[in-house]
């Protein structure tokens, strides 16, 4: 995830072209390998064992390679051998960058220092941004500038980064922007308990149907009711586990059915996520006070 941050900083301050970034960050995807496959082309396991640890992290925020551990399937040494693999995602977004020759290797290392000195990134921090710790970049970088934010959703923004990345789009990028205020199809969820939260994304056509088709494993062209649920099966699945994390750290709360809504307007007391993915954005609201927001 950090090099579609580091990329969008680049894009930022005119380094780099929108078409020139959307080709280094297609590169990387297609140099990426995902955990599983790497397991299983080393023969530590199995396709079967690979979508058993899939279908656990629709129930649990946890890694692949700590379940894997957990159902006995990985070691811990394995685990961080394979996990070496997939550490270098800055490095193939430089080496494409320069290969393309749309940098030199000097731009690029000078535009990263930068990088780590705007937004106070020590050697640590960075390292394990690099690492894929989502926690750490919320924390130091979506959010900057944004504390009450960070206090009171930091934790659900980082679970749904991950979920994004997890079942839906490896190349996710979420930035808080102003309110939404209208929307074609809003999934929305209340979640009960202390603390409440309002909970919601909001999607045009194309993003609906990028959402569901990934979510439910099959190509969706239309939206019909088999596209409908499996967007808002998403928003479901990903408070689910939000449920079972706050579970975890003490807290019991539930949550009301999920609800689709058409061509509605949106006021009151929220914040927006914008979420970028290949195929389209769309919306994430959030609210601490449910009672305060309107949908119409």
């Amino acid at each position: 995830m950090f090099s579609q941050y580091f990329g969008h900083y680049l894009l930022n301050r005119g380094l780099i072209t929108n078409e020139q970034l959307q080709d280094v960050l297609e590169f990387q995807e297609k140099v990426h390998v995902k955990f599983g496959v790497i397991a299983v082309d080393k023969g530590l396991m199995t396709p079967s064992q690979v979508e058993e640890v899939h279908e656990k992290q629709k129930q649990m925020d946890k890694r692949f390679g700590e379940i894997a551990v957990e159902l006995g399937y990985l070691t811990e040494e394995q685990v961080e051998e394979l996990i070496s693999h997939q550490k270098q995602g800055h490095l193939y977004l430089a080496q494409a960058l320069i290969d393309r020759g749309y940098m030199s290797m000097e731009e690029f290392s000078s535009a990263l220092n930068e990088y780590k000195k705007e937004y106070s990134l020590s050697t640590e921090d960075f390292e394990e941004i690099q690492s894929g710790n989502i926690e750490t970049l919320v924390e130091n970088i979506l959010t900057k500038g944004h504390e009450d934010i960070r206090e009171k959703f930091g934790s659900y923004i980082s679970l749904f980064a991950k979920n994004m990345i997890r079942f839906i789009d490896r190349q996710t990028f979420l930035e808080i922007s102003e309110n939404l205020q209208q929307a074609k199809w809003l999934a929305s969820q209340e979640i009960l308990g202390s603390p409440s939260l309002f909970t919601a994304i909001a999607a045009e056509d194309e993003a609906l149907l990028y959402i569901a088709s990934k979510y439910a494993e099959e190509n969706l062209t239309e939206i019909d009711e088999l596209a409908k649920d499996a967007f808002c099966e998403f928003l479901n699945l990903h408070n689910g586990i939000y449920l079972v994390n706050m579970s975890n750290w003490g807290t019991e709360l539930s949550m009301n059915p999920q609800k689709l809504e058409e061509n509605v307007k949106v006021s009151g007391e929220f914040v927006t996520i914008t979420v970028k993915t290949q195929k389209g954005t769309f919306h994430l609201l959030l609210s601490a006070n449910p009672e305060k927001v309107e949908v119409q």
